[in-house]
């Protein structure tokens, strides 16, 4: 399980990620091109069933990174000095049987406000935002 790979709770670092995952809204996804070039995206993400849940347009070019190269890294930003670092290696998959974002209770309480402002609603974020991928967790590292 992908739960496993965090650092062990009661831990100032495995607080730390634990909180972060909970709270934080964005977190850097980066996917690997064609031409091996990093792509770093910020992204909407859920930490759900002891896995994260990224939902993307259809048309995002990180979809094909995916398929072809389905190693990728997430960071969340640190503290602008250097520190509360938190980096994650995993391995991302389409996942089909996901509901719409809409139809997701925990990502609507996370993130309705915040779809308001950007699209409107959210069965227009659920119709623009359709294909859901779920990354594994492999390997945590932090400073």
């Amino acid at each position: 399980m992908a739960a496993d790979v965090l650092p062990a709770a009661g831990t100032p670092f495995g607080d730390r990620v634990r909180r972060r995952l909970r709270e934080e809204q964005v977190l850097w996804f980066t996917t690997v091109g064609a031409d091996g070039t990093p792509q770093p995206n910020p992204v909407w993400f859920l930490w759900d069933d002891g896995s994260l849940l990224i939902y993307n347009r259809a048309q995002a070019n990180r979809l094909v990174h995916v398929r072809h190269r389905p190693h990728v890294s997430l960071h969340f930003d640190g503290d602008g000095h250097g520190g509360d670092i938190v980096v994650f290696t995993g391995v991302a998959s389409l996942a089909e049987d996901e509901p719409a974002p809409a139809d997701h209770p925990a990502y609507l309480k996370k993130y309705a406000e915040g779809i308001r402002q950007v699209v409107g609603s959210v069965e227009r974020f659920s119709e623009e935002y359709p294909v859901a991928l779920r990354v594994r967790l492999e390997r945590v590292r932090g400073y």
